[in-house]
C-alpha cells in the first residue's frame, strides 16, 4: 500500500475544503479610488469588520451583471469595486431607483411653490387629458396616493395585460403614456391599497413637470445633483418632452451614493438644505407594510429582505437586525440606507431592459441576496 505524506494530505484537505466553500475566497482590493469628490476611509476605522467586507467582495465578483458595490458609513467610503462592465465612471438606466429622485422632486417643488399640496388632484395637471375619463374615481386621486402608489392604477407585472400595453404595445422611446392616464382602468379604488404602478409615477413625474414648467433633469440638476457634486447625465425623455419619472436616470454610482447620503441626512449637504427635511422624513415613513409578492417574487423579496414597506417612492425592509430604506431599480441598482448603522450599500448593474419579471429575477435576485446577506451579517447593538 502506498502511503501519502503529510504535506500531500494538506494539499488533498485544502483542495476539499475550497470545492466544499469552507475555505475563504482569495482576497480582493476593495480600496476606494482617490477622487476628492467623496471623504474615504477604512471598514476598521469607521467600525466594520474588514473580514466581513472583504467576503462581501469576494461573493460579489461571482456575480454576472453586477457593475459597481460602495459601502459608505459614517459619510465616508469605505469600500468600492467595479465588476464586468462596470467602471468608476459607467452610465446606464438606473430604472426605478429614478422614482426615488422623483419623490424628492416633489418635496422641492412643493417647498419652491410650484405645487399648493400633496393632497391636490392628479387630475388638476392634465385638462388635455381630463375629458377622455370616464370612471369618476379618477377624478379624486391625488399626489399623495402617487406617492405612495396607492392611486388605484393596477401593479403591472402582477395584473395582465398592463404589462405588456404599457412597454410593449409601442416601439421605444415613442411610446405615449398620457392617455393610458384615461384608458388604464383602476383595479382597487384610490387610496384603498398599495398596487406598484411605473404608470403612476410617470404620471406624477409629469404633474411636476407641468407645474413647474421645467423638465424633471433641470429641476434635478439645480436643486440636487449640482449642489452635492453630483452629475446628472441623462435622463430619458417621452416623445412629448417628458422624463420619465419612474425610470431612465443615468448616474454613476458615486452620484448614486452622493444622493443616498441626502437622505441619510436629513436632507442636507455640507451644511445646505437640500431636501427639506419634513419631506425626507415623509418620505421614509411606511405607508403600506406586509407587501406581498406573488407570481414571480417571493414574498420575502429573496432570502435576507424581510416585511417590505413602501413611503412616498422608496421601499423599506429589515434583514437580520436592521430596518433599512432602499431606492430600487430593475437588474439590481440600489442605494440601501441603512440609518442605525448610518451605512448605505449601493450597487449598478446590467439594467436587463430584455427581461423583464423572472426572467432577470436570477441575476437581480443574486445581487439583493448579496446585499441583505452583508446587512444582515452585521450584529445589532
Amino acid at each position: 500500500m502506498k502511503y501519502l505524506s503529510p504535506h500531500s494530505l494538506i494539499v488533498i484537505l485544502a483542495i476539499s475544503l475550497w470545492g466544499c466553500r469552507l475555505v475563504d475566497p482569495a482576497p480582493v482590493d476593495y480600496t476606494p479610488i482617490a477622487r476628492g469628490d467623496l471623504p474615504i476611509s477604512t471598514p476598521g476605522d469607521q467600525g466594520l469588520d474588514s473580514n466581513v467586507v472583504g467576503r462581501l467582495y469576494a461573493e460579489a465578483g461571482e456575480l454576472e451583471t453586477l457593475y459597481g458595490l460602495l459601502v459608505l458609513k459614517n459619510g465616508f467610503l469605505v469600500a468600492e469595486q467595479y465588476f464586468n462592465e462596470g467602471g468608476i465612471d459607467q452610465l446606464s438606466g438606473r430604472q426605478s431607483a429614478t422614482k426615488s429622485v422623483t419623490s424628492a422632486l416633489v418635496g422641492i417643488a412643493l417647498r419652491e411653490g410650484f405645487l399648493e399640496s400633496p393632497d391636490q388632484k392628479m387630475i388638476d395637471f392634465f385638462p388635455d387629458v381630463a375629458p377622455q375619463v370616464q370612471d369618476p374615481r379618477k377624478r379624486d386621486i391625488t399626489l399623495r396616493q402617487l406617492l405612495e402608489m396607492r392611486g388605484g392604477y393596477p401593479w403591472e407585472e402582477l395584473e395582465p395585460p398592463w404589462f405588456d400595453v404599457l412597454f410593449f404595445s409601442q416601439e421605444w422611446p415613442e411610446w405615449q403614456w398620457l392617455p393610458h392616464l384615461a384608458d388604464v382602468p383602476l383595479t382597487s379604488p384610490p387610496g384603498s391599497a398599495f398596487k406598484y404602478s411605473n404608470l403612476t409615477s410617470y404620471l406624477l413625474g409629469v404633474a411636476v413637470q407641468r407645474a413647474s414648467q421645467t423638465r424633471l433633469d433641470s429641476l434635478g440638476k439645480k436643486f440636487i445633483f449640482e449642489p452635492i457634486g453630483a452629475n446628472l447625465a441623462q435622463w430619458t425623455d417621452d416623445v412629448n418632452n417628458y422624463n420619465w419619472g419612474h425610470w431612465e436616470i443615468y448616474l454613476t454610482a458615486r452620484d448614486m451614493a452622493k444622493f443616498g447620503l441626502l437622505y441619510l441626512n436629513d436632507g442636507v449637504w455640507n451644511g445646505e438644505q437640500i431636501v427639506p427635511k419634513a419631506w425626507v422624513e415623509a418620505s421614509l415613513r411606511r405607508y403600506s407594510e406586509g407587501i406581498n409578492f406573488t407570481g414571480w417574487f417571493s414574498s420575502k423579496l429573496g432570502k435576507y429582505f424581510r416585511d417590505l414597506g413602501y413611503g412616498y417612492q422608496w421601499w423599506s425592509a429589515t434583514a437580520g437586525d436592521h430596518y433599512f430604506d432602499f431606492a430600487w431599480g430593475h437588474g439590481g441598482q440600489l442605494i440601501v440606507l441603512v440609518d442605525d448603522l448610518d451605512m448605505m450599500v449601493v450597487t449598478t448593474a446590467d439594467p436587463l431592459y430584455y427581461k423583464p419579471g423572472e426572467a432577470g429575477w436570477k441575476y437581480e435576485g443574486a445581487i439583493i441576496n448579496l446585499v441583505g446577506k452583508f446587512i444582515a451579517s452585521i450584529p445589532g447593538d
